[in-house]
């Protein structure tokens, strides 16, 4: 018996017109044959949600973490290994403020882990000095070319060739504008040596005796509001003789001489060349 304005239930409905829960034998037998699908979609659907439920638990925690793969990483992309990081090169000094965009940052200018690669040369980075005292970067603090010039930062590299055992020494030094890094490239031009070799012990090498050769004369560039210093010797410390000096923007590095061994004045020009221009590169627009 119905009221009025009340719909019959069909069958498996209840009063309220949900569909009642089915027990029994035949009601089990039914699902097991014609409901089976239905079935089966219920259980795919709850392990789609639970997929689903931990992918944006994964993203809202931490997010994905996608990076270029490097030799020795645990997995690849995902940091160096135990080994790896213990050799990472000494850092002395205070790093720059992470605010100022155009600090001498060694980690962004040259990473710990990756090559330096110009041309047919790869170097792998040593010990860094950095600071803002730029008298710190000099053979003799007690004649100080950069005096009155407006230096406000520092930044000294060492890399070690990976093809030839030359040692390298590259000191960047930042100012205020343009015409106070030419007049600081000038005052340096003007004194060879002032800035001193970081060895890779991001020590500087002991100024030498008079009359001795360190090896490549130094290149010195005004890059932006910027000026670099590289010079090269030999990996076991032996004397050669100078190589030549450039000015202006960095260039790049002329190709070895093919056919025969190179000389150690090459080795030493072509590590000067390179790393002067990889130094130099990322100033020139700014």
């Amino acid at each position: 018996m119905t009221t009025q304005g009340e719909r019959t239930p069909t069958p498996g409905e209840g009063r309220d017109g949900r569909a009642e829960q089915r027990v029994g034998g035949a009601a089990e037998a039914a699902d097991a044959e014609g409901g089976t699908d239905r079935g089966r979609g219920r259980r795919m659907t709850a392990r789609r949600a639970a997929g689903w439920i931990v992918v944006v638990g994964v993203v809202a925690g931490g997010g994905w973490i996608i990076t270029r793969p490097m030799p020795g990483d645990y997995i690849p992309g995902l940091g160096p290994s135990t080994k790896d990081a213990a050799a990472t090169p000494r850092v002395v000094g205070a790093p720059p403020p992470r605010t100022d965009s155009e600090a001498l940052n060694v980690d962004t200018l040259f990473p710990a882990q990756r090559p330096v690669e110009v041309g047919a040369f790869k170097a792998r980075r040593n010990g860094v000095r950095q600071g803002e005292n730029c008298v710190e970067v000099l053979q003799d603090r007690t004649q100080d070319p950069l005096k009155d010039t407006g230096c406000q930062s520092y930044l000294a590299v060492s890399f070690t060739g990976q093809d030839h055992p030359v040692l390298s020494s590259v000191t960047l030094l930042r100012f205020p504008d343009q015409p106070s890094a030419a007049r600081a490239a000038e005052a340096l031009r003007a004194k060879p040596g002032a800035v001193a070799f970081t060895l890779a012990d991001a020590s500087t090498a002991p100024t030498l005796p008079p009359g001795a050769k360190p090896g490549g004369e130094p290149r010195i560039e005004a890059v932006g509001h910027y000026v670099t210093v590289t010079s090269s010797r030999s990996g076991d410390g032996r004397p050669a003789s100078a190589a030549p000096s450039g000015t202006g923007a960095p260039t790049a590095p002329l190709p070895t001489t093919t056919g025969t061994a190179p000389s150690t004045e090459q080795n030493l020009d072509e590590a000067t060349r390179a790393l002067s221009y990889a130094a130099g590169s990322p100033f020139v627009w700014i």
